[in-house]
């Protein structure tokens, strides 16, 4: 393993942008990295794999394969008031029946079209064939084999809302609609199979797999069947179901996904030839980043480990809610106005109820897509597998269960974004022969079986929905 921070950059309020060009650098020196730590040769690689966060949005030229702008981070919220007029002008049911997508400022669509309108001769550019759009792994991808191959796979264009989920292709309704030339679109391949060679480490590598961040890790956490979900705690928290091979569109403002395109045997580029699995999924804004906030904001946890020793240190919350509102709400409320609180503060109330109130806000949040999720599939889980950096905090893994009342699983390796990416890779070139190779791999670390009374949980579920409506609504009007 090897890891590099890179720079977030806040031009101004709502905006968030990364340097590309940095990203490549970043992303280069861990390789090379972990290949020496590893003490390998390149000739003894299979296969490369690439994971990315799936909305941030670059623009490049592809003459001299540089930026034309910083890449549009996917948490900028530039493009909202233009989502805002789409979703008033009526395209909404369309929008979602074809991508799966709620209308948003979230997804790289509305993020390509800003680029294009703002920076000067972009479009005439763009009209002339000279520019390329990509998420992250297309501009990896673009970097790793010397400028050429222009492609994604369908995981990450389905992140776009200018992608038919149903059909596998680029939707010129769509296209016209957000005013984006198909020249600068890459080509959306299956996410296992050849993407091209890399010659940057020294030797000829396969770049054989590629997904959206998200999707890799429900790979990664081999859930392969329909029913089977899990859940990262990063940052936000994602929750992804795998529902199988036909699209089921959410009635309750979750988004249906594609979750990869692999091939019954390697190897194959075309997705019409290969398995398309959906998923459904709902994100959650704020999980690990509340534990930051305790740290960063209130200065009661000196790291972000301390949270656990803390919220241990009382029996319960005391009666205090936690909801961690401060980007409005994700799925399934969507409510950009909303604002973080806390609910049922008294004079005895605690930082250590606090913390507790903060990690039991997660939990919260999380039940509550798992409750839309099981009503839109039709599907009962019957256990919830987790990642992520938060997931090792027992006492959330463990009210994670009571309050959902199944099993979470926690696997050995913890690491499933990377995990699935490599997966993807591995089959494509027959490292692996089947996913019944790579399932053997997958091994659990701990099971957290639900303990708590069933009126317990509809108690403080309950008053968990009453702290979460005093959140609501609590802006008139989006920030300038």
């Amino acid at each position: 393993m090897s890891q590099r921070e890179f720079r977030q950059m806040y031009p101004q309020a709502g905006w968030v942008e990364h340097d590309a060009e940095e990203i490549w650098a970043t992303q280069r020196e861990v390789a090379i990295e972990a290949i020496e730590r590893a003490g390998v040769d390149t000739s003894e690689i299979a296969a490369l794999g690439i994971a990315n966060q799936r909305e941030t949005t670059v623009v490049w030229d592809r003459r001299s394969g540089k930026p034309i702008h910083n890449a549009i981070v996917w948490q900028d919220r530039r493009t909202a008031q233009f989502c805002d007029q789409l979703k008033s002008d009526g395209h909404g049911r369309d929008i979602q029946e074809k991508t799966g997508l709620v209308i948003d400022a979230y997804f790289s669509g509305s993020k390509l079209r800003w680029i294009l309108d703002n920076v000067p001769g972009a479009r005439e550019q763009a009209g002339r064939g000279e520019l390329a759009f990509g998420t992250m792994d297309s501009w990896l991808l673009w970097k790793l084999t010397g400028g050429a191959v222009h492609a994604t796979d369908v995981s990450n264009a389905s992140r776009t809302m200018l992608f038919n989920i149903h059909v596998g292709q680029w939707d010129d309704d769509l296209l016209t609609l957000l005013r984006v030339p198909r020249s600068v679109l890459p080509e959306a391949r299956a996410s296992s199979g050849s993407f091209g060679t890399s010659h940057v480490f020294g030797g000829a590598i396969d770049v054989a797999g590629i997904a959206g961040d998200q999707q890799a890790a429900l790979f990664g956490q081999t859930c392969f069947s329909r029913g089977l979900a899990k859940n990262t705690y990063g940052t936000g928290c994602f929750m992804l179901m795998n529902i199988g091979t036909e699209a089921t569109t959410s009635e309750h403002n979750l988004l249906t996904t594609i979750a990869w395109d692999v091939a019954n045997r390697p190897p194959t580029t075309s997705a019409r030839n290969a398995e398309r699995t959906y998923a459904l999924e709902g994100s959650v804004f704020i999980g690990g980043a509340v534990v930051q906030w305790l740290r960063d904001g209130l200065g009661i946890i000196k790291s972000a480990r301390d949270i656990e020793q803390l919220a241990s240190s009382v029996h319960d919350s005391g009666g205090v809610y936690l909801v961690p509102a401060f980007a409005g709400l994700g799925a399934p409320h969507w409510d950009q106005y909303a604002r973080g609180s806390i609910a049922g503060i008294t004079r005895g109330t605690t930082a250590a109820h606090l913390a507790r109130a903060a990690l039991e806000g997660i939990a919260f949040q999380v039940a509550d897509v798992l409750d839309v999720m099981q009503r839109d599939s039709g599907i009962t889980i019957e256990e919830l597998r987790v990642d992520g950096g938060a997931a090792a905090s027992n006492l959330l893994m463990q009210f994670q269960a009571d309050i959902l009342r199944v099993p979470i699983v926690r696997p050995k390796v913890t690491e499933t974004t990377a995990l699935g990416a490599a997966y993807l890779a591995g089959l494509a070139v027959g490292f692996w022969k089947s996913r019944d190779d790579v399932k053997a791999n997958w091994q659990i670390e701990r099971t957290f079986t639900p303990s708590m009374k069933a009126d317990d949980v509809q108690h403080r579920r309950q008053r968990w929905a009453q702290a979460l409506s005093r959140s609501r609504d609590w802006e008139e009007h989006p920030p300038r």
